[in-house]
This record gives structure tokens, sequence and C-alpha cells, in this order.
């Protein structure tokens, strides 16, 4: 079994592999880790190898923790990958980024893929049909944006993302809401376009937090697939044991 660590800003995510299989997940509060982690871990006696993705601060002492249950892999620019890497500068390259782009390589291996991965910022990332991750772009997240929104100004209040019954906002907040998500589904549609015309059959690939929300909206096919980087997680995890 392979134990996958994927640790964000605020929040870890626990799953655990068996080959290609989800047999289990949970989301824990990044302090809540040390405590929480040893008891999902205790639940799978047959883990053997972790893989630790972590793009926020996950403290050295919680990994050295999961070393006494279990050989760790800590995802680095300096892992091995599947694709070919054409970055400029693979080394600033997002550990999120490099599990996307995996779980594109496998789920695709001869086609044109784009992910687009939305949470706390929206990541575009593109792996054409040679096998070759090309880069692709990051802007700000939903979320991002309603902070924004409020922080950057002395009157606008923090709001969470709802349906607004149309695009033209008739409230201050109707008008937030209108600007926020309207903005972000035009955005995502319109690098979806940009996309297409350069790449042959291309498949899109939404995923993250807020992809359940977005898809909907958007007039572009897509494929919704919230375990994505999870499951590039599992994929690289089993290619470095190489």
């Amino acid at each position: 079994m392979n134990l996958i660590i994927d640790a964000g800003n605020t929040a870890v995510k626990l799953a655990v592999f068996e080959k290609n299989a989800l047999l289990s997940f949970e989301k824990i509060a990044l302090a809540d880790f040390s405590k929480k982690a040893k008891a999902f871990i205790d639940r799978f006696p047959d883990i053997r190898r972790a893989i630790v993705s972590s793009v926020g601060y996950l403290d050295k002492r919680a990994i050295d923790m999961i070393c006494i249950f279990c050989e760790v892999h800590q995802l680095s620019h300096a892992s091995k990958t599947p694709f070919k890497n054409s970055y400029a500068t693979p080394q600033t390259l997002g550990v999120d980024r490099i599990a996307l782009a995996t779980a594109a390589f496998y789920y695709n291996p001869k086609g044109n893929t784009l992910v687009i991965d939305a949470g706390t910022c929206v990541t575009y990332d593109m792996i054409n049909d040679y096998g070759e991750y090309l880069g692709g772009a990051i802007s700000p997240g939903l979320q991002m944006r309603y902070r924004a929104m409020h922080e950057q100004t002395s009157k606008l209040p923090l709001l969470e993302p709802e349906d607004t019954l149309d695009f033209i906002g008739n409230s201050t907040e109707n008008s937030m809401h209108s600007g926020a998500i309207n903005g972000l589904c035009r955005e995502l549609d319109g690098v979806i376009d940009q996309y297409q015309e350069r790449f042959t059959d291309l498949t899109v690939i939404l995923t993250g937090g807020d992809a359940q929300f977005l898809s909907k909206r958007l007039k572009n096919t897509i494929f919704a697939h919230s375990n994505f980087l999870l499951e590039g997680l599992n994929y690289l995890l089993e290619y470095n044991k190489r």
C-alpha cells in the first residue's frame, strides 16, 4: 500500500492507494497533522511507502514521524518524472504542478492534455502528445478574488461564493459574486479556447477544490476529476521506487 500526503497552506490531504485504486481519503487541518496522521496510518498496517508533496509548510518533525512507519519520498524538482520537462526553470516548478502533469501523462499518454487546478490559485499545465511538459499559467483562485476585493478596499464585504440569478448584479454583493465567478469562468473558457486553437484533440481536466462549483458554469467540454493530483502523486511514488 502507498500513503499519499498532499500538504497545502492550511490543510493536508491523506490518501491510501492499493496499486492504482484509492482505498481511503481524509482531509485534515495542517495544525492537526501530527496527531491525526498517526491515527489514519494505524488503520492501514500494510503501508510500505509514502510520498510527501508540500506547497506550504509541513514541519520536519511531522515528516520524521511518517518515516517511523514507512519509507518516505519527498517530492521535489529533483524527483524522476515520466514526462519530458521543458519548463525553462524546472527548479521553480511547484510539486503540485509536477503531480498534475504526471497524472495527465498517464491519463492521456498519447494525446494533448490541459490540466486546470482550481484551488487557492488556478494553475494551467500542458502536456502535449509527445509526452512533453510545456508549462502553463498561474492566476488568482476564486477565494483569493473574494479576499482581494475585501482586503484591498475599505467597504466591500468578505463573501463566500454563491449562485447569482443574473450576470448583471443588482446589489453590491451580487455584483461581487458576478465579478468573481463570471470573471473566473470567462477566464477559464478563454484560456481553453486559446489552447484548443494550438493543440488538436485537446483533453481538458478540471480539478481542485472549486472544480465542481465551476465545471457546470463552463461552455467548454471538460472532465472534472477531484482526485487527479492524488493519483499523480501515487504514480510518482511508483515511478521513483525504480
